[in-house]
């Protein structure tokens, strides 16, 4: 299956069923989508740029995005960037994507313009029309020499490529094939139940795995509706719920608690709202929030275990009639999913060790980077880099990441546990324990929070509550209170590096 034929089949299916939508914008139906990505990769031959080219994106959120990934993917290797880099960041990724071409919008001149001048890359320009549905878009630029491979994608040509966050290293490069990210845009539509008349709020980046597969092209594989937003804007989100009428969007859960720290001042707009469900993923979602979240709106929240090299989802919990465990983030969702010993031996089930995959969804390797291969898969199993065990029933229970154990004189302690210790306090709206460098014991325990609005509380009480309640070992020693936890440009909050960040050690 590629993203050019499923649209394809969506299209033959109903061509007037909306495709994608946004807010103020005439949705743009799957006829009309599946006649953009053919105009697309028309367009995209004449400049030269064909199968497994890579095509760098540079695009703000919304509909226009979401159409160029179905667009350029179908066409050649969608290989988005983030707006927010600077021009240093921009010249790096350019050159270690070896890009074919740069889409931007019409009229930009900011760093990701400069990089591809500067190296040399050429331009495509996007531009858009007044009174036309939303996402459709008209690519200008230099004609030159024919494509060597034109058409529409196969199978094993590279759908997306993106780079690891490289938090501990040069970030390595994963490309995923149109089989893989259509295997896992069918897993999400399968775990969700998604059905045409479903309509997801995206609220997530389009440069990331999550926004990109957990949120377009699940949609997509279901023949529902994606109402692309620019971005998540807390103040903005529930002016979007009331406007777009949405039955589920999905979110990092940063996202998710700022969307509750404003839901009592929209409570109108909340109690109107008739989302099915609510999906969490890219990092634990605490138990406090996942509670909050469904007392809030009345709906499942879905946790689900995801990667960039799985192409997104490997786990998720289910929706009713079939059972949630506390603390498990579900059975296998699309992959087989093992636990394996650091000799690669597997493990039995309750047997600690690290969480390994294999199957359709997954990448076939790293780019250019045998060294990282080598060290990754084991007997055709992926390792994930995420410790846990699988219970009698199969469902998966994480327990921490193999870099971000805090280990503190030889007792690897999980940040995860005392995260979830810190959330209990009600004064503490968001928590992050990571660690940091110490002299004789090499790490040591500390954490970052956010108190609640209006709560006041010192270090000392807080450290006795976790005290209280986890050995004295894992009890951070240090403290931090900040207004915002530093993220990535995801949402997501980055452990490794965080004790740098705030200037310990």
């Amino acid at each position: 299956m590629t993203i050019y034929r499923l649209l394809e089949e969506n299209s033959d299916r109903d061509a007037r069923q909306a495709a994608i939508s946004a807010p103020g914008e005439t949705p743009l139906s799957y006829g009309e989508l599946h006649d953009l990505v053919q105009t697309t990769i028309t367009a995209l031959n004449r400049f030269g740029v064909g199968r497994n080219d890579r095509t760098a994106v540079c695009l703000p959120n919304g509909p226009r995005m979401a159409a160029a990934f179905a667009g350029v993917a179908s066409a050649s290797t969608f290989a988005p960037l983030n707006p927010a880099y600077r021009r240093e960041e921009m010249e790096f990724y350019l050159e270690d994507l070896e890009a074919r071409a740069l889409i931007v919008e019409k009229g930009d001149e900011g760093p990701a313009v400069e990089a591809a001048q500067a190296l040399g890359v050429p331009l495509l320009e996007m531009r858009s029309e007044a009174g036309k549905p939303a996402g459709w878009f008209a690519l200008e630029g230099e004609p030159r020499a024919l494509a060597g491979e034109g058409g529409a994608a196969e199978d094993e040509d590279v759908a997306l490529i993106l780079h690891t966050s490289g938090t501990t290293a040069r970030p390595k490069i994963v490309p995923l094939s149109h089989v893989n990210v259509c295997a896992s845009g069918r897993n999400i539509a399968a775990t969700l139940a998604l059905k045409p008349e479903d309509r997801c709020l995206n609220i997530m980046p389009l440069f990331h795995i999550h926004g990109l597969i957990g949120a377009t092209l699940s949609t997509l594989s279901a023949g529902a509706e994606l109402a692309a937003t620019p971005g998540f804007h807390a103040l903005r989100f529930f002016q979007w719920l009331e406007d777009m009428q949405p039955t589920w969007y999905t979110a990092v859960p940063t996202m998710h608690q700022a969307i509750l720290a404003r839901a009592a001042r929209n409570r109108e707009v909340v109690e109107k709202a008739g989302l099915r469900l609510i999906r969490s993923s890219s990092a634990a979602l605490p138990p406090t929030v996942l509670s909050e979240l469904e007392e809030t709106f009345g709906c499942r929240v879905v946790e689900s275990y995801g990667m960039t090299e799985a192409a997104h989802q490997m786990a998720s919990n289910p929706l009713p009639p079939l059972d949630r465990k506390p603390g498990s983030v579900g059975p296998a969702a699309g992959p087989e999913i093992a636990v394996m010993d650091a000799e690669g031996a597997m493990l039995a089930q309750g047997s600690t060790g690290e969480v390994v995959i294999r199957g359709e969804n997954v990448t076939s390797g790293y780019d250019r980077n045998p060294e990282a291969n080598a060290a990754s898969f084991s007997d055709g199993w992926f390792r994930t880099g995420d410790q846990g065990y699988l219970d009698a029933d199969g469902y998966l229970y994480l327990t921490g990441r193999l870099k971000e154990l805090i280990n503190r004189g030889g007792e690897k302690i999980s940040p995860r546990e005392i995260d979830e210790v810190l959330l209990a306090h009600p004064s503490v709206a968001q928590a992050t324990a990571f660690a940091a460098p110490h002299p004789k014991l090499g790490e040591e325990v500390a954490a970052a929070v956010v108190l609640t609005e209006g709560a006041e509380i010192d270090e000392r009480t807080l450290r006795a509550f976790v005290s209280e309640r986890l050995a004295d070992f894992k009890t951070p020693k240090t403290i931090l209170f900040l207004d915002e936890i530093p993220k990535g440009p995801t949402g997501k909050i980055q452990r490794i590096g965080l004790a740098a960040k705030l200037g310990l050690g």
